[in-house]
């Protein structure tokens, strides 16, 4: 026995299942961004590298041609000058990213004020 289909029911319905399209696309808005936490690990965890890799090559270097202290520390300054570049370029990117989904947001607020 098929029921009849009731037009206000299934508007109700409708309107639920936006609804939660809607908050499911702000969910995932969120999850895409980098924490403050997150992005500080991030920017230490490249500092501490460019610097170690700065070592490396230059103990290595040092080891090689027998000049001890000379190039080690050349390579760990230009490591910690590659470290801290490479921080400064994940700072600019975290910058764009939160000012492009900041203005998303307020278009999207003053499309939503428009409307009304």
């Amino acid at each position: 026995m098929a029921d009849k289909i009731d037009p206000k029911r299934l508007s109700d319905l409708n309107d639920r299942l936006n609804a939660k399209k809607s908050v499911s696309k702000k969910e995932i808005k969120h999850e895409d961004h980098y924490s403050g936490a997150q992005l500080g690990w991030r920017m230490v965890t490249e500092l501490v590298v460019g610097m170690l890799m700065g070592l490396g090559i230059g103990y290595g270097l040092d080891h090689l041609f027998g000049t001890m202290p000379l190039f080690l520390i050349i390579f760990t300054i230009l490591g910690f000058a590659a470290g801290v570049r490479t921080m400064m370029r994940s700072a600019e990117e975290a910058q764009t990213k939160d000012t492009i989904v900041d203005s998303d947001d307020l278009s999207i607020k003053n499309k939503d004020d428009n409307d009304d």
